[in-house]
């Protein structure tokens, strides 16, 4: 997900008895929070509340972790419970973030196959909802999954591994937190790498129709930065991963565009302080592969998000879709970002079996004018099949949703299992499932 853009001060999430998410454009319907540092902990409010929800870093748009009855949290849950060099995965409790995460697994030798923009979400919930980072052969960052724990709405412990469950495990990895509490996740790694992250500035966007693949396969991950004016991508960040330590050094002009001679910030008229290193510098993975740095804390963003994926082979077609409503977009826009992303055999991931790029819109904060226009960018995408992000805006109605997903019936099947009372059902679930 895109960091906080705006780089505004930092507010306090909970103000006036009401809790916030961190962009502020969504009050929870229930505050305070109750926290559980331990999965018993977590069984007990289970068996004690008819209705609850886990609510994570509060980085959604939508409220899709919202609940009206009791809402908990498990930022207490945030251990490094094992390593295994011979498997190469490591365990961690829910309430871990991927910036902590990331930290402890480089300084051991070790690194993820992939980051989102922002280091600041937490593994259960970015998990979840299939949120992503970037690459051609990345899949998404619950495509790293390897196993799970979690308490049902019996106050059961249960696990779930790609090993021995592979049917009911592809099913609850993307799980929409409609399964049950996610206590522990275990993840794959791999041998640490460095990194070294180019950006270019004004891309034709002509250069996409033939040259798309080409571009976005022209490194280890790739993102283009558009506000959709003048038919030009404003920035392209190209994170070159380094093998066995040689640089493969780049040109100066890429496609048409023109090698940056400073920092940038992928809204050009903002500061480039908060953002990772750019100028080719090498450095570790988890200080290239996020767009801002690890220490740095998100502000209470002041934006809105939307985000949808399309088809990889469509992708030119989606794009050209969209740039015909420039003129209606851009006033409301703060930027744009393309990415691709590699397929995976996920139930309820976008990206199941298919590999996507996706259309991500950073808004300025005036929902009025962003609900007229979500329906119209929805309906240029619909020729594409275009998939929403789970946690972001969409206005897209549930049969359409249920028509993109063949798997849907089955994991409507595997919430019925584990939740049969639909304890951890919301507004959201029930509309949408």
């Amino acid at each position: 997900m895109m960091a906080g853009a705006t780089v505004s001060p930092l507010v306090d999430w909970a103000q006036d008895g009401k809790l916030r998410n961190w962009a502020g454009n969504l009050t929870y319907s229930s505050y305070p929070l109750e926290q559980a540092g331990s999965v018993e902990a977590v069984q007990a409010l289970v068996k004690k509340y008819r209705k609850l929800k886990v609510l994570g870093t509060r980085h959604c748009f939508n409220n899709i972790a919202d609940s009206k009855d009791h809402l908990i949290a498990l930022s207490g849950m945030n251990k490094i419970v094992s390593l295994d060099s011979g498997r190469h995965t490591v365990t961690v409790e829910a309430g871990v973030r991927y910036g902590e995460l990331a930290t402890y697994l480089n300084e051991r030798g070790y690194a993820l196959h992939n980051l989102a923009s922002l280091p600041h979400i937490s593994i259960a919930g970015g998990c979840a909802t299939a949120t992503h980072g970037s690459g051609t052969g990345n899949g998404n960052l619950s495509s790293a999954v390897r196993g799970m724990e979690l308490v049902t709405a019996a106050g059961e412990v249960i696990t779930l591994s790609q090993e021995k469950d592979p049917d009911a495990f592809q099913g609850a990895v993307v799980n929409l937190g409609a399964l049950g509490v996610v206590t522990k996740i275990t993840l794959a790694i791999e041998p640490t790498y460095q990194v070294r992250q180019y950006v270019y500035e004004n891309l034709p966007m002509g250069e996409l129709k033939d040259r798309f693949d080409d571009i976005m396969a022209a490194g280890y991950s790739v993102s283009l930065f558009t506000d959709w004016r003048n038919n030009n991508i404003n920035e392209v960040w190209i994170k070159q991963k380094d093998e066995r330590g040689l640089a493969v050094e780049r040109g100066k002009t890429f496609f048409g565009a023109t090698a940056a001679t400073r920092d940038l910030h992928p809204i050009s008229e903002l500061g480039a302080e908060n953002c990772t290193e750019q100028m080719g510098v090498p450095g570790p993975w988890h200080e290239r592969l996020p767009h801002f740095r690890m220490g740095f804390t998100p502000s209470s963003g002041k934006e809105l998000q939307s985000e949808y994926f399309v088809p990889r082979e469509r992708s030119y077609e989606a794009i050209k879709a969209v740039h015909q409503l420039h003129e209606k977009i851009s006033p409301h826009l703060l930027i744009s970002e393309i990415r691709c992303i590699g397929p995976d055999d996920l139930w309820m991931s976008p990206c199941y079996r298919q590999p996507s790029t996706t259309l991500h819109f950073t808004w300025k904060p005036d929902w009025p004018a962003v609900s007229q226009l979500l329906p119209l960018i929805e309906q240029q995408l619909a020729p594409f099949h275009a998939k929403p992000h789970w946690g972001k805006l969409f206005t897209m109605s549930p049969q359409h949703i249920h028509s993109l997903y063949t798997r849907m019936p089955d994991f409507k099947k595997l919430v019925a299992k584990y939740d049969p009372e639909r304890k951890f059902r919301n507004t959201w679930l029930e509309h949408y499932m």
